[in-house]
């Protein structure tokens, strides 16, 4: 079966940034919903009419991944306003109570650095502003269930921003991995 709208993709990828530094690896195939919010819509219309077995490599500038960085989704907020656990790569769905009430609240907030008395959370997706070289391998396409269709996602949040994915954080410090 070839890849349309509406079906269900089973993918692995190799991700990488714009000086092919690894950033994320996914060996184990995962299925997401082609047509709703679970990939990038470059993603999606690159693999329009792929089957099984097929791969492709994609280079994605910024306003094809995961858009340019916003300065404007970086608040400075109170360590006492925060919970007390709090750890560079933890997630919030929007600020917590008591912080900058013009902040999104539909976004995930990371806690990207912490100071004696105050966390800076930021907004943007985690890959925000970088270029991406991206390897996927097609495994299995399937036509989507009705009830797919209809939740719009099969709960994939690598390629959004939602609110619960698992996140953490290389020993090294570097980018969260998000699968």
């Amino acid at each position: 079966m070839k890849i349309t709208p509406q079906c269900v993709v089973s993918l692995s990828w190799v991700l990488k940034d714009a000086q092919n530094d690894e950033l994320d690896v996914l060996d184990e195939p995962l299925d997401f919903l082609v047509g709703g919010t679970d990939l990038l819509a470059s993603i999606e219309t690159a693999l329009q009419g792929k089957e099984a077995g097929d791969e492709l490599d994609l280079s994605l500038e910024p306003a094809d991944a995961f858009g340019d960085y916003d300065e404007r989704l970086l608040f400075l907020e109170p360590l006492n306003k925060l919970p007390k656990d709090i750890s560079e790569g933890m997630a919030f769905e929007g600020l917590p109570e008591g912080c900058n009430p013009e902040a999104p609240k539909d976004r995930l907030y990371f806690v990207s650095d912490l100071y004696p008395e105050h966390a800076v959370l930021d907004g943007n997706h985690p890959l925000a502003g970088i270029g991406l070289r991206l390897h996927l391998t097609v495994h299995e396409v399937r036509e989507a269930y009705e009830e797919e269709i209809g939740r719009g996602t099969l709960g994939a949040g690598f390629f959004n921003m939602q609110i619960e994915p698992v996140v953490t954080q290389a020993a090294d410090g570097s980018h969260p991995t998000l699968h």
